[in-house]
């Protein structure tokens, strides 16, 4: 059942994700300009927003009761955002972009899978569990978990296990990732973009670690990939989730018959949305005027707005996303399950590392990106 808006919960939820999004920036300016006399602060205000989400909601245990409002800035108004950034690239850039995160993405997914599954029975795990792990690391946290288990058969605590874990090790890699990408890819931000978007597990996360980047380098292009891999990585369950449900099902067999309308509704509407407004632009870029309406100021304008409507948007599903971390969900995980989800994160984060530092400078250059 979706988050119904007419309930106290929802704008509850609401007021918060906003009211935190909005101290958020506050905070950041503030200690930029009169902490360290800065123009533009070195501070993320999508750091701060998770951070103080995380601090005021534990403290004041606020989740549960905004419980549907959360729901929907974390989900809905997350995927409303990812879908505006289309705007950003043109589709001749974003198809670009996709062409060279592909190979990285499919190595990336395979790493997280052989090595789920090498650990998970060593540490004596149910199939079950290493699966949800297995794509919940490779492929897109909670979504893809919470799509997998009915075909495994997984049961509630397996699932709440697994999100646990994607939980953890993706805010871990969401705050420190942007930082080694940025040292250890000499500042280059299309390999930073890369190296996000295939190596941290949730959509949220990817977008939160590609707009710290942005604010902490100047960098809008790291975000533009990290986005545009993420995506790549979001359409890979059409495969990998039957693959899964034959590789981790259960002793009796997994049931993994589906009809061709059960894998079109695994393709993300925002993944959709994304491309039109990419081919908005596109559109838009080519005429002058901008499709016989807006003058040149005017399209650039509109363009602006569309841009600062998405950021604005994914400020606000990170504040969501801070309000809604649980530490005592945490503290369940366990020590097996929880060195199941850190390794399978070291596996995907270090493939991806080696693979992007080899490779992508000569695929960057062969595409013209």
């Amino acid at each position: 059942m979706s988050p119904s808006p007419t309930s106290r919960a929802w704008w509850l939820g609401l007021a918060l994700s906003v009211g935190v999004a909005v101290l958020a920036g506050y905070l950041a300016d503030w200690i930029g300009e009169s902490v360290f006399g800065l123009d533009r602060s070195p501070v993320s205000a999508i750091m701060l927003a998770i951070i103080l989400g995380m601090v005021l909601s534990n403290s004041m245990n606020l989740a549960p009761i905004a419980a549907d409002g959360l729901k929907f800035c974390s989900t809905t108004l997350l995927r409303i955002g990812i879908m505006l950034l289309g705007i950003r690239l043109s589709l001749l850039s974003a198809g670009k972009f996709t062409l060279v995160a592909l190979p990285f993405v499919v190595l990336a997914i395979a790493a997280g899978m052989t090595a789920v599954g090498f650990l998970g029975r060593r540490l004596g795990l149910s199939r079950r569990l290493g699966g949800l792990v297995a794509i919940g690391t490779g492929i897109c946290g909670a979504s893809a978990i919470v799509a997998t288990a009915p075909l495994i058969r997984a049961k509630e605590s397996e699932v709440s296990y697994a999100i646990a874990c994607i939980t953890v090790f993706g805010i871990a890699a969401m705050f420190v990732y942007p930082i080694l990408a940025h040292y250890a890819f000499a500042g280059r931000p299309e390999m930073s973009g890369l190296f996000l978007g295939t190596s941290i597990h949730e959509t949220a996360q990817v977008a939160g670690a590609g707009m710290m980047y942005q604010a902490q380098y100047g960098a809008p292009l790291a975000l533009d990939i990290a986005t545009v891999t993420k995506l790549v990585r979001n359409l890979c369950m059409i495969a990998v989730i039957p693959l899964t449900g034959v590789l981790f099902g259960t002793e009796q067999g997994a049931d993994a018959r589906r009809g061709v309308g059960d894998y079109l509704k695994m393709i993300p509407w925002f993944v959709v949305g994304f491309a039109l407004f990419s081919a908005l632009r596109t559109i838009g870029d080519a005429g002058d005027p901008a499709f016989g309406i807006f003058s040149s100021a005017g399209w650039n304008e509109t363009v602006a707005f569309l841009r600062g409507t998405s950021e604005t948007c994914l400020l606000i599903a990170m504040a969501a996303v801070g309000l809604n971390t649980s530490f005592a969900g945490i503290r369940r995980i366990g020590a097996r399950p929880f060195l199941l989800g850190l390794f399978a994160a070291a596996a995907v984060g270090g493939v991806s590392f080696l693979l992007i530092s080899l490779f992508a400078p000569q695929l960057l250059s062969f595409v013209g990106a």
